[in-house]
């Protein structure tokens, strides 16, 4: 079944110490599977040939056992029937369409999230282009329309100038602990409110000050 004209749901996946399938293990392969090794994923990558890229992924991920959190192993063999079975995210990037298309029809009848080539299933994942400061993750989707815009709108925001986010995060995620489960800490006018004050004391190097407003405009 392919897509209707709705626009897609974006969501953010936990995925770490959950078992992920690759199968392929070309260039594009690789940089997914990366991306799972980011966050944490069991990878088992089914291929039976192997790019340098992700031949260089697997060397520098150590072999590390599969089921203690990041680990990634090899299986040097074609897919087959069954292997998405127990997968909580399937990538399918061979780069044959039939396979692709194969792995991702099975992997979506066993309920698994899947990203596969073509992305036009119902239910199917498509992945955005991104950039990460620290626990900030911004990420860029035109729906599949034209992954070269998202990527470019990705680099222009990455590069914009602002606040250190990674840094600004760190401060908010303070003070959220500290103000606790009062009646304002879950308003988002007031955290907008207070992000846009503590911004430029932040640019200025004011850190300290910015702390204290934090503590006073979150505790009114």
């Amino acid at each position: 079944m392919t897509r209707g004209a709705g626009p897609d749901y974006p969501v953010v996946l936990s995925l770490a110490g959950r078992p992920c399938l690759v199968v392929g293990a070309g260039p594009v392969a690789a940089r997914k599977a990366a991306g799972l090794l980011e966050a944490g994923a069991d990878v088992t990558v089914v291929a039976p040939d192997v790019s340098e890229s992700m031949a260089a992924l697997i060397e520098a991920a150590g072999q590390a056992a599969v089921g203690a959190g990041g680990g990634m192993r090899l299986e040097h063999r074609p897919y087959r029937d069954g292997d998405a079975r127990g997968a909580a995210f399937v990538i399918a990037a061979t780069g044959v369409p039939a396979v692709d298309r194969k792995v991702t029809e099975e992997a979506l009848a066993l309920g698994a999230l899947v990203n596969g080539a073509p992305d036009d299933h119902v239910g199917a994942v498509r992945l955005p282009a991104l950039f990460r400061r620290g626990a900030v993750t911004v990420s860029v989707s035109t729906g599949g329309r034209s992954p070269a815009l998202a990527r470019w709108t990705r680099d222009h925001l990455a590069a914009a100038p602002g606040p250190d986010l990674a840094f600004l995060c760190e401060l908010l995620e303070e003070a959220r602990a500290e103000t606790g489960p009062s009646p304002r800490s879950t308003q988002a006018a007031d955290w907008a409110a207070a992000i846009e004050h503590v911004v430029p004391l932040l640019e200025a190097g004011r850190v300290d000050e910015a702390r204290q407003h934090l503590a006073r405009a979150l505790r009114r």
